[in-house]
């Protein structure tokens, strides 16, 4: 019967070397390994690990990864450590890379998505999303996910996508500077798709911690960027969410108890909610956004619940509901989810809800993939099974 499984390891040294003995010894044989992913901290020396690593990897062994704030396996979210998974079983895998992300985000996704499907002798339009999915990386300091996405899309909008940005410890996108690893390459303001064929069971799943309140807003001015919403509901945007939330201004920013990161802002999509948060307040009243915004749509405000308890609800009944007997998950963790526990003490019971997957691998990522859209402050997954 077809299926994909994962051995998982971690290691904490630091020498490129030593850590790359370290997770090999602990994977064992690697000869069936098609797919690695490498998931490390930002203050390792990435193009040595990656050296490293893929010296001890069969030739035909791919690989990719990226830097991260945060790494996450089934002991929990870990801090400075490198995360390795080795995939095997029914499948095959293309790898695509787009570059200058920062000039011409489509061409990237363009690019990425007909290298990857090249790999696998398909066309782009003839992917079947019963058999194809793609798990993709990007550079998150660009903040270019719905460009890429539209490229990536152009030619198959039925085409399953799960992911997240590679990441740094840095809060200001600004002062990011992260990498992705793809086989022996490690570069930066690019895009990454591992596009998998198989008749093994899969989903790309999300998973948030919010319930809907009823309220809703209406983005009435935005600026040039369509990232700063100038005027919500007609008044000033901080205004009008400090009003909202009943907040100070100063305690809107993400990440503080009780602003934008407990009470986020959704698009409603048929029955479903996509968190797209607001980030911060600025000096002149207007709002950063994580994700590109519209004059005239209509968001929802939503309120923060059990943080824990719908990790390990998901884990433990969506997971395997969607999936047959999953064996392998690839996690994309959103690095806000691990700021807000982290800010509001619960980020040993978070942690600990990570026991309840199945055997896995992913990081703390900078906003998150799912299918066509950028969404953020959610857990997105691609999972496999057995069938």
């Amino acid at each position: 019967m077809p299926k994909v499984h994962m051995k998982c390891a971690r290691t904490a040294k630091t020498d490129p070397a030593g850590a790359a003995d370290e997770l090999l010894s602990a994977i064992g044989d690697t000869s069936s390994t098609k797919l690695v992913t490498l998931f490390g901290s930002y203050d390792r020396d990435h193009r040595a690990l990656n050296k490293a690593v893929r010296e001890r990897l069969p030739k035909e062994t791919r690989l990719v990864g990226a830097t991260s704030s945060g790494e996450v396996d089934r002991d929990g979210i870990h801090q400075s450590t490198v995360v390795l998974g080795a995939l095997g079983g029914d499948f095959d895998v293309g790898l695509g890379l787009g570059r200058d992300l920062g000039m011409d985000a489509y061409r990237a996704g363009v690019d990425a998505v007909a290298q990857a499907s090249s790999a696998l002798g398909v066309r782009p339009a003839d992917l079947n999303p019963r058999r194809h999915v793609g798990m993709v990386i990007d550079d998150g300091a660009k903040m270019k996910k719905e460009e890429f996405l539209l490229g990536m899309l152009e030619k198959n909008q039925s085409l399953l996508l799960a992911g997240g940005g590679a990441s740094t410890p840095a809060l200001d996108p600004t002062m990011q500077r992260p990498l992705l690893h793809v086989d022996g390459e490690v570069v930066d303001d690019a895009v990454l798709i591992a596009l998998f064929a198989t008749d093994a069971p899969f989903a790309a799943m999300r998973s948030h911690w919010y319930q809907p309140t009823g309220q809703k807003i209406t983005i009435t001015k935005v600026d040039e960027s369509h990232t700063v919403a100038l005027e919500v509901d007609d008044q000033p945007a901080a205004k009008r969410f400090s009003d909202l939330l009943e907040v100070p201004i100063e305690e809107l920013t993400f990440g503080t108890p009780r602003g934008f990161s407990a009470k986020p802002t959704a698009l409603k999509v048929g029955r479903e909610y996509f968190i797209r948060a607001p980030g911060y307040p600025l000096p002149d009243g207007g709002v950063r956004f994580a994700n590109l915004i519209e004059e005239g749509s209509e968001l929802e405000i939503m309120q923060i619940g059990d943080i824990a308890g719908v990790t390990r609800r998901f884990f433990e009944q969506e997971v395997p509901r969607q999936v047959s007997s999953p064996q392998a998950a690839i996690l994309f963790h959103c690095g806000g989810r691990t700021w807000h526990a982290q800010n509001t003490g619960t980020i040993g019971a978070l942690s600990e809800s990570f026991r309840a997957a199945p055997t896995c691998a992913g990081f703390n990522v900078s906003f998150e993939i799912y299918c066509g859209f950028s969404i953020n402050t959610t857990l997105t997954a691609l999972v496999f099974g057995e069938r």
